[in-house]
């Protein structure tokens, strides 16, 4: 689960990491506001939504006075934000948030996460900060700096010293830095974030560190143990499908393709698509059912790939091995039926009552088409698919 840069901010100073003032704003006029309670020469304007990049297409803006503040408040608020990591319909800004300038020395970059190939927490550190980190990973690696943490021993002042060496820092930044890491690490474990990023992290003139930018990343399998942070959310960033996905039990995921795919098995899914692009096609959902799938359950699905204008077919991919395949069959023809399904189908069942099922899918006379291998049936769905586009 994603949450905003505001939201994050709150936490951040929750757990004794220093950010510049600011405050949240959902109008122009509270954004007006917000400058008579925040002193300073300029403000920064940015934009809130559930995505990054928004410096780079006019979502984060420097105001030098309260009348700059109102337009680009004015301008940001009700409009849609499009960046390389929204796609084309763009995130919804909802609110905007104001915070106090400062003279920046440096920037860097600082992220903590769950590294599953080591299986340990992991600090991030670099001196490009401000860039695309996998940028800077590309093209110059040996700027990053990378800290695993013992899990029994937990993160240690001797290591956040060596991150404030790494980049440069002295006298009492180092004591700072160390707070921040700290904090950030604590913050991960007792919120069960999955990534925890400050990118920049910088150094005023001052020589004060502060988290200009904060971006948070929880695990969605444990925010049922945490209400304070699942108040954070904000479906409206939300892919409207996924959600109605999620109130049935059903892992979906939107994608550009124009073929729908509905497969029981995560795994089952990925090769089903692979082998998709494999042959020409493209997957315009990811769609995990489930193992033990209810004809309930596969109505609902059908309605989820269909409420993507972009399908032109749909490749169902169904292995019975705790559910029958007669049972998912029926449940298939109840769906097309009740849904008004106009676009071809093509459906490869096998395990348990495979034969059963294929014969009741080719008696049904609703024009489904019941492949007798996964290879088949994705050549023929293809086919279908370019025939109707």
């Amino acid at each position: 689960m994603n949450i905003h840069e505001y939201q994050a901010k709150q936490l951040f100073q929750a757990f004794g990491i220093p950010v510049p003032q600011g405050k949240n704003a959902t109008t122009a006029s509270e954004a007006v506001k917000a400058t008579e309670e925040i002193l300073a020469d300029a403000w920064v304007v940015k934009a809130q939504v559930h995505a990054g990049g928004r410096g780079k297409v006019g979502g984060v803006k420097v105001a030098k006075n309260a009348e700059e503040v109102k337009q680009f408040s004015s301008d940001m608020l009700g409009s849609c934000l499009v960046t390389k990591q929204t796609g084309k319909e763009g995130l919804p800004i909802e609110s905007v948030l104001i915070e106090k300038t400062y003279s920046i020395k440096r920037e860097f970059y600082l992220s903590v996460l769950v590294d599953r190939a080591s299986e340990r927490v992991m600090f991030l550190s670099s001196v490009a900060g401000g860039m695309d980190i996998e940028t800077v990973a590309d093209e110059t690696p040996e700027k990053i700096v990378t800290l695993y943490i013992d899990p029994a021993a937990g993160l240690q002042s001797y290591q956040c010293r060596q991150v404030a060496f790494d980049l440069s820092l002295q006298g009492t930044q180092i004591r700072a830095i160390e707070k921040i890491m700290q904090g950030m690490y604590k913050l991960l474990l007792e919120k069960d974030a999955s990534q925890i990023e400050i990118n920049p992290l910088v150094e005023t003139e001052d020589g004060e560190i502060l988290a200009l930018d904060a971006k948070i990343n929880f695990d969605d399998n444990a925010t049922a143990l945490h209400p304070d942070i699942l108040e954070y959310r904000d479906e409206g960033q939300e892919d409207e499908k996924e959600n109605k996905a999620e109130q049935f039990d059903l892992n979906y995921i939107t994608l550009d393709g124009t073929i729908g795919c509905m497969v029981n098995g995560a795994g089952l899914a990925m090769a089903t698509m692979d082998l998709v692009k494999l042959k020409g096609g493209s997957p315009a959902n990811f769609l995990d059912v489930g193992g033990g799938t209810t004809p309930e359950k596969v109505c609902e699905a059908f309605k989820l790939i269909l409420s993507d204008g972009n399908v032109k077919a749909i490749l169902v991919n169904i292995f019975g091995g705790i559910v029958q395949c007669d049972i998912i069959a029926k449940g298939i023809l109840t769906a097309v039926d009740e849904v008004h399904v106009s676009i071809p189908v093509v459906v490869r069942l096998e395990g348990t009552n495979a034969e059963k099922g294929r014969d009741l899918l080719n008696n049904s006379n609703l024009g489904l088409v019941a492949a007798d291998n996964l290879a088949s049936a994705a050549d023929q769905v293809v086919a279908l698919a370019k025939e109707v586009a």
